[in-house]
């Protein structure tokens, strides 16, 4: 009702401003006021789900259901269970969507005897039907239990389609483009996208892109250009100005961006080169130590934690200081590659120092370092506010004379009073929680030693030095066996809601966090939690208690002496309780997206479904920037979406201070990801120009044209008899352009065998010209030209370019004076033009 009285006020609002000028329909005629709606559904019996009642109760229908209680395997329990409810009247099913599960059952039943239960008694009817948790209907004397859960097996969730796995990842393929987009050309600047269409170029059928700028101008793009088009992302709700073809403006934009992107590129380049020409401590490799540590881990590496493990490990070993940013997702198993990382360390008698944000997660990494080294001999210790100054001027002693290998610790490590004996890594974990002053403190401390920096969703900044090669990246993507994804709720505050999520909970025999981040009445909360909740075991944890008493509160949830939690977010970051799975969250509007993400990312953590309750007032009541916060937290429930969520942050907040604040203004004109290719082009122009010598090597190996364009009047096209659909032609020509080595070539046109059938010749020809294009950029062209039986090569390299001395060229030479009459060299503005006879 309060959104239609809203509405309808909307309604009147519009109609008077233009009331004069239109000939309208009053609103009152066309619509209904929230309270005539009420009063008109009041004669009709009327049944209200949710929170909130608008009508008088006359009846409440409750549900007289309990869930499936938890066996824990133990059969003898079930087999009472069941016999016990046959005497009360019941009639007992057992589901499960596999016989073979019930064969099982039938087995066990005959093995294990009971006392008083006869053998040869009944006890269930299976059912092959899927159900995702069993109940019992007491009105209805019904008992319904599922084989997943007496098995304590995982039900195979049936997942809503969030972003595919495959698209997880990169930002490029994260979005979709869908006619009515707006893209930025790098040649052109920004327009409308308008879908693909066939056109005719010389008498032959190709497909392009269909592009709209200022004024209705139109441009065709080849489909071999597709990667110079970006879509585009600035801030959100305000659409960007399209460009005029052919006038200047772009272009001066263009330029000015790369100017003032230049500066910090210059900066980023010296990072990255005192780096490379520091001398670092190159580790020896792996001893059989270590190796025993890999293989006591009690959960199977997924691919990805394997890579970054060895990449790390490959960046320990090399004589240059090692700087990795390892991006994987809340609980994907981060910890586990930095304690590697670490024992690397410690096994070539160097010290170790563990960054945290909070002063839990000190004691949290505290408590899985000692656990995962407690066979090896490594003396971890930590240090934060709880512990008594006698207590951490001994521990600093320790460290001093090299007693301590493995120092975990808040920002008190970057005191001026820690002395280490000899470090070798520095690990920083929870990144985007250190303010600029604390990681301009860690760059001077560590300008020689090894960095292993951990993230769940980097901030955007950290993720553009990443993507831009400022710093190495491993992305931990795969999901540990046996995860499932947490089930995100919006819901209103109220009892209800609250003392079921709690109640089922505590019903399977796990733990509550109940977040709620205001200290002044974090008290009251608790007594409306045991006035809710009556029975069930409360504790409550906030950064201004004293230290003792916090830790207390702390280890006691984790050995399960509480039921719930009641904290502020100072259980945000980095703990992990596998046995707790069900997190609420009151106020949940005024949370930013990545803490959100990182408090759900508190449960989940084990292969139990987990649940996640957003509480907040009705979403109409709430800013527009804060209901979309909320539904980008529940649309990306998939396992992984922590990077999906950086990049959807991008697109709420726009990208602001990517690289400190003076630039906001130029990626909203531009868009971020042509940001990112402006950025990219002025770091390589840098490397030719100011800091040849540094890049020597990369220089003589670097391609002298990094895009080679194609123009051709020949057919290569995916023709629409082949796949019908544009979007998917489009997502295919996408992908197609992004491919960048013969193998990966190979995959995609089997792919298309697999999913389409033979190829057809124009879509053979069009791979045949993505392998032309490749060795066009290897030889130094910038553009090739396949029309009226000709082909001509436009080198990308101006005359004074370092490229005509290189080796390439002189293969160039050699092949003009062998074949002088298969073609002819001329040059026309500047460039030098190769045509080939055919």
């Amino acid at each position: 009702a309060e959104r239609i009285e809203k509405e309808f006020e909307k309604a009147i609002d519009t109609f008077e401003r233009f009331g004069e000028e239109l000939k309208q329909a009053e609103p009152d005629t066309l619509f209904i006021s929230g309270k005539k709606f009420l009063d008109q559904v009041q004669p009709f019996k009327t049944i209200e789900f949710g929170g909130t009642n608008h009508f008088k109760t006359s009846r409440v229908i409750s549900f007289d259901q309990q869930p499936q209680p938890a066996f824990n395997k133990k059969f003898d329990f079930l087999i009472s269970n069941l016999a016990e409810k046959l005497k009360q009247g019941f009639v007992n099913y057992i589901l499960s969507d596999n016989p073979k599960q019930t064969e099982r059952l039938y087995a066990i039943f005959e093995d294990v005897r009971v006392e008083g239960v006869p053998k040869e008694e009944t006890l269930f009817t299976p059912l092959t039907l899927s159900l995702s948790a069993g109940f019992v209907d007491r009105e209805l004397k019904l008992l319904c239990y599922t084989d997943h859960q007496i098995f304590d097996r995982y039900y195979k969730f049936h997942l809503r389609e969030g972003f595919g796995r495959k698209e997880a990842l990169s930002i490029k393929e994260l979005y979709d483009l869908k006619p009515g987009d707006y893209i930025t050309h790098i040649d052109h600047g920004v327009g409308q996208f308008d879908g693909l269409q066939i056109i005719d170029n010389n008498g032959r059928k190709q497909e392009a892109i269909r592009l709209i700028y200022k004024n209705n101008d139109l441009l065709y793009v080849s489909i071999h250009s597709l990667h110079r088009i970006a879509k585009y992302v600035g801030k959100e709700g305000t659409p960007p100005v399209l460009n005029k073809l052919g006038s200047n403006a772009w272009n001066k934009l263009k330029s000015k961006t790369k100017k003032r992107v230049k500066d910090i590129a210059r900066d980023l380049i010296k990072l990255y080169a005192e780096r490379k020409t520091a001398k670092g401590f190159a580790f020896m490799p792996d001893t059989y130590l270590q190796n025993e540590l890999e293989a006591s881990f009690i959960y199977e590496d997924t691919p990805d934690q394997m890579k970054a493990t060895q990449d790390i490990k490959k960046d320990m070993e090399s004589s240059f200081p090692a700087d990795r940013l390892v991006c994987g997702d809340v609980g994907f198993g981060k910890t586990e590659v930095a304690i590697r990382a670490a024992f690397k360390a410690v096994n070539d008698n160097k010290q170790v120092a563990v960054l945290v944000p909070t002063t839990i997660l000190a004691l949290q990494h505290y408590k899985t370092f000692s656990e995962r080294l407690k066979d090896f001999p490594v003396t971890v210790d930590y240090i934060n506010r709880f512990k008594s100054t006698k207590k951490i001027r001994e521990t600093l002693e320790r460290l001093k004379e090299g007693k301590i290998d493995i120092l975990i610790g808040t920002h008190r490590l970057l005191s001026k009073d820690i002395d280490f004996k000899d470090l070798g890594l520095y690990i920083i974990d929870e990144e985007q929680k250190f303010g600029v002053s604390a990681k301009e403190k860690l760059r001077k401390a560590r300008s020689n030693i090894d960095t292993l920096t951990l993230t769940a969703t980097p901030i955007p900044r950290t993720l553009q030095f990443s993507l831009m090669g400022a710093r190495d990246l491993s992305i931990i993507n795969t999901p540990p066996p046996n995860r499932y994804p947490v089930q995100t709720e919006l819901r209103s505050f109220g009892e209800d809601v609250i003392r079921d999520a709690i109640t089922y909970e505590v019903s399977r025999g796990g733990q509550v966090f109940f977040v709620h981040n205001r200290v002044q009445n974090i008290m009251e909360v608790y007594d409306m939690l045991k006035r809710f909740v009556p029975g069930v075991r409360i504790g409550v944890a906030h950064g201004q208690m004293e230290g003792a008493r916090l830790e207390r509160v702390m280890i006691d949830f984790i050995d399960g002496d509480y039921d719930v939690l009641l904290a502020t977010t100072i259980i945000e970051s980095g703990l992990d309780i596998p046995n707790a799975n069900t997190i609420i969250i009151s106020d949940a509007q005024n949370y930013g997206l990545s803490d959100l993400h990182q408090l759900r990312g508190r449960v989940g953590r084990s292969n139990k479904k987990a649940f996640c309750y957003l509480l907040s007032p009705p979403l109409t009541t709430l800013t527009n920037e804060a209901r979309k916060r909320l539904q980008a937290i529940s649309e990306f429930a998939e396992l992984g979406s922590g990077f999906n969520i950086a990049m959807r942050d991008l697109d709420i907040r726009g990208a602001g201070n990517i690289l400190g604040a003076e630039q906001s203004g130029f990626i909203s004109e531009i868009g971020i990801e042509m940001y990112q290719k402006i950025l990219d082009e002025a770091m390589a122009e840098l490397k030719e120009t100011e800091f040849k010598e540094l890049f020597t090597k990369e220089q003589l190996e670097k391609k002298f044209a990094t895009d080679c364009q194609l123009e051709t009047d020949l057919e290569l096209l995916i023709p629409e008899h082949y796949v019908a659909t544009v979007q998917e032609r489009l997502n295919l020509y996408k992908e197609l352009d992004n491919v960048e080595t013969e193998e990966a070539l190979l995959v995609f046109e089997k792919q298309l065998e697999d999913r389409f059938g033979p190829l057809p010749e124009e879509t053979a020809d069009l791979l045949q010209a993505i392998r032309l294009r490749w060795l066009g950029g290897t030889i130094g062209f910038e553009k090739l030209t396949l029309k009226h039986g000709y082909m001509t090569g436009t080198f990308a390299a101006k005359s004074d370019s370092p490229y005509f001395q290189s080796e390439v060229f002189g293969k160039v030479v050699q092949y003009i004076q062998m074949h002088p009459k298969d073609m002819t060299i001329k040059e026309r503005n500047e460039k030098l033009r190769m045509r080939f006879e055919n």
